[in-house]
């Protein structure tokens, strides 16, 4: 299952965050992860089995980024 998940950030925290993702890497999750402009500041395509695993990784792990203000998930249906 692929979802993308919208991240705002504190000021300055983007580049920090962006990498923390990027070394996770599919094994961890994330396949891609981007900055974007606009109302969210870093966008990241986390993959897992279902949506609960899904979860378990914005919950447990992307939410608890020091410099992540909110998240938002948008599973994908297609």
């Amino acid at each position: 299952m692929k979802a993308y998940v919208l991240m705002t950030t504190r000021v300055g925290a983007s580049p920090e965050i962006q990498d923390e993702l990027r070394g996770w890497g599919p094994e961890g999750g994330i396949h891609e992860v981007d900055a974007v402009a606009g109302n969210y500041d870093v966008v990241a395509v986390v993959e897992a089995p279902g949506p609960k695993e899904i979860g378990d990784i914005v919950m447990g792990r992307i939410q608890h980024l020091d410099g992540v203000l909110t998240t938002v998930t948008l599973f994908s249906i297609g």
